[in-house]
């Protein structure tokens, strides 16, 4: 159970901050506990989460240490290795699902290097590929730039400044 002020990732919000734990005042005979949610990366959005919603991820950020720990694991974390497109997205999206921070960085690394070889090769960009790309960064980049106290737009040179290979 989290509290107040707690902040934590919550599904493909991202990072938020708990402002508020208990029934809501609009459902007078119902007696679930709801976590009121503020989305710090998007301002004046005020989300309703049941605590008990086994369907929905809610964890707490990571901490500073864990943020750059996993920054310098990026080198030995696996990319997904995927015969067709169609069950690449379907990786892709359960990947995003699960809001697990090294899930992420395997949806990048994978898109990365499957740009450049595309590109290399003379073929175009895949629009999933890009579309997952978008959205893996994002959350990461939310969750790192949050934690470690940086801009958002920053992260992608802070982690390769930081980045041990």
């Amino acid at each position: 159970m989290y509290h107040i002020n707690d902040v934590v990732v919550y599904g493909n919000q991202g990072v938020c901050k708990v402002m508020d734990v208990g029934p809501l005042d609009i459902m007078e005979n119902e007696n679930k506990i709801y976590y009121t949610l503020n989305p710090v990366y998007q301002k004046g959005t005020i989300i309703y989460a049941p605590a008990d919603n086994p369907k929905s991820v809610i964890r707490p950020v990571l901490s500073k240490e864990q943020a750059n720990s996993l920054i310098k694991e990026i080198p030995d974390i696996e990319t997904f290795c995927v015969g067709n497109d169609r069950d690449r997205e379907s990786i892709y999206r359960t990947a995003i699902r699960t809001c697990d921070p090294r899930e992420l960085v395997k949806i990048l690394k994978t898109v990365y290097i499957r740009r450049k070889d595309r590109l290399a090769s003379g073929k175009k960009r895949i629009i999933v590929d890009e579309k997952y790309f978008q959205i893996a960064e994002d959350q990461l980049y939310q969750e790192l730039a949050y934690v470690l106290d940086k801009n958002k737009e920053s992260m992608e040179e802070y982690i390769t400044s930081n980045v041990t290979n």
